[in-house]
């Protein structure tokens, strides 16, 4: 049953409950973005965001990999609590009750408009079944009454895409078959911009755009005008990267996670790693692109100055740093979150600040809730922000911690369809060839675990002096009573995500 969400004419003040506009792209590493140091990727407009909003320096996942992490920003859950993800035993789709507790239903329930448009990757069923990936999603079916305005598919547009209102014919016109030089980040723009024209003058509303990019790097995902910029420089290589295989990762990496032989092929010369930064380069400045058209449209319906605007990715990605091309594993690579958030509400006084506070993925939804005047439900388990967002937070009583978790294994990713999954699974671990893994990060310390591994096998790095993670403290005496208390704090953490 849909928790009862507060009337909107009950918010504080009676003031006007304020838009909210939810921007994920998929597989955007933090630093591909200009306002996060690096001005050679061209985010203009999205570095103008940043300017006049809060940029989060110590943002990081919950999970780092697009089905659990994007149902873990839209229900405010751990994986080891809602369960949807690739692999067995947390293999599970999002039930149609846990989906009524997220934060789009909730906002519909109390009077906003929403929409959503792009890359579901995750599907919705009356109860949760396994395996998550059916292969049928049924859409409206399950999340009709939830979104007003859907414009979605599987993992590209061209797969099982639904959209509704479908006697909207603006709609009809972004999607029909056969248009010519219009990539799907172009798509999702014009569906973007289709949802604000037909946006009711006196209703609030939640708009969450899911960009397929910067995912993929053929020339058929990208707008290829937008390439000549980039198609001749040179990108700083980081620190980390590693050009072949690099024999500093634990075994159970090196020979089971798949990040290594994608590496192999796709980043591990500095020329793959050149043809591969230019092409995500390239699809992220086409996003920041829609980005400017966004904040203009919000500009010309009168709307900018009550809009939230929140912009982030599904999980980043290592191309090429500690010798993986993946995600997933707990560097900071894939863990490290981009999250900028724009409240047209706030005096300039306000804009343009760094935020050190640790923020978690799973504090989306919450947060999201708060804005709008909502209390989030308890069975959320992240933390609103809004008080760091407007400094009113009491920082001595704010976590001193997030949890991570790895729950992927290629292995039984290749195997989901097996009736004997479970038995796949204990097989993996049996072989000491599971590298799930789990842990904690501080303002300085960064510590995960192989916990299915035997024995474990730990990492500990002091991200304030060795911020690119290159040497493992695990083996220190000197850092004994911190591997002591990170193990605490995890197994602590971990035990409250699992609720």
């Amino acid at each position: 049953m849909l928790i009862a969400a507060t009337c909107l004419c009950e918010h504080a003040n009676s003031q006007e409950p304020p838009n909210i506009v939810f921007l994920m792209t998929d597989d955007q590493r933090w630093d591909n973005i200009g306002c996060y140091g690096h001005p050679e990727f061209n985010t203009t407009n999205i570095d103008q965001l940043a300017r006049q909003g809060v940029v989060f320096d110590q943002a990081a996942y919950a999970v780092a990999i697009c089905m659990p992490s994007r149902v873990t920003m839209m229900t405010g859950r751990h994986q080891s609590s809602h369960r949807v993800g690739f692999v067995a035993p947390e293999d599970y789709t999002l039930s149609r009750p846990d989906f009524l507790q997220s934060y789009p239903a909730i906002l519909k329930q109390a009077g906003y408009r929403t929409g959503f448009i792009g890359k579901v990757g995750f599907t919705v069923t009356e109860q949760a079944t396994r395996p998550s990936t059916p292969r049928e999603h049924y859409y409206q079916q399950n999340m009709g009454d939830v979104f007003d305005f859907f414009a979605g598919s599987e993992t590209v547009p061209t797969k099982k895409l639904e959209w509704w209102p479908t006697d909207d014919e603006g709609l009809r016109q972004i999607y029909r078959p056969g248009r010519k030089g219009v990539t799907r980040t172009l798509q999702t723009g014009e569906a973007m911009l289709r949802f604000l024209e037909t946006q009711p003058a006196e209703q609030p509303f939640c708009l969450s755009v899911s960009f397929y990019a910067v995912k993929h790097d053929s020339t058929s995902h990208m707008y290829m005008p937008h390439f000549e910029q980039f198609k001749d420089y040179d990108f700083p290589v980081p620190e980390n990267w590693v050009e072949g295989d690099n024999e500093e990762l634990p075994n159970v990496v090196k020979d089971n996670a798949r990040g290594v032989p994608l590496h192999r092929q796709r980043s591990s010369t500095p020329a793959l790693y050149q043809r591969l930064v230019r092409r995500f380069a390239t699809q992220g400045y086409t996003v920041d692109q829609q980005v400017g058209m966004l904040v203009e449209k919000l500009k010309e319906m009168g709307e900018l100055d009550n809009t939230v605007i929140i912009y982030t990715s599904d999980n980043g990605r290592f191309q090429g740093s500690h010798g993986l091309f993946d995600k997933c594993i707990l560097y900071e690579e894939a863990v490290k979150e981009p999250l900028i958030v724009y409240d047209g509400r706030t005096d300039d006084t306000n804009q343009g600040r760094r935020e050190d506070a640790l923020v978690s993925s799973v504090d989306i939804a919450p947060t999201i809730l708060s804005l709008a005047g909502i209390e989030p439900p308890a069975i959320m388990q992240g933390r609103d922000f809004t008080g760091i967002l407007d400094q009113t937070q009491d920082m001595s009583q704010w976590r001193d911690a997030v949890f991570m978790e790895d729950l992927f294994l290629v292995d039984l990713f290749r195997s989901k369809r097996k009736p004997n999954v479970d038995e796949i699974n204990q097989k993996l671990i049996n072989e000491n060839k599971s590298y799930r893994s789990h842990g904690t990060r501080t303002q300085r310390w960064k510590y995960f675990v192989y916990y299915e591994h035997e024995p474990p096998i730990e990492e500990l790095y002091d991200l304030q002096k060795d911020p690119q993670e290159q040497v493992n403290l695990i083996n220190s005496p000197e850092h004994a009573e911190v591997l002591r208390k990170l193990r605490k704090r995890t197994d602590e953490l971990y035990s409250a995500a699992r609720k």
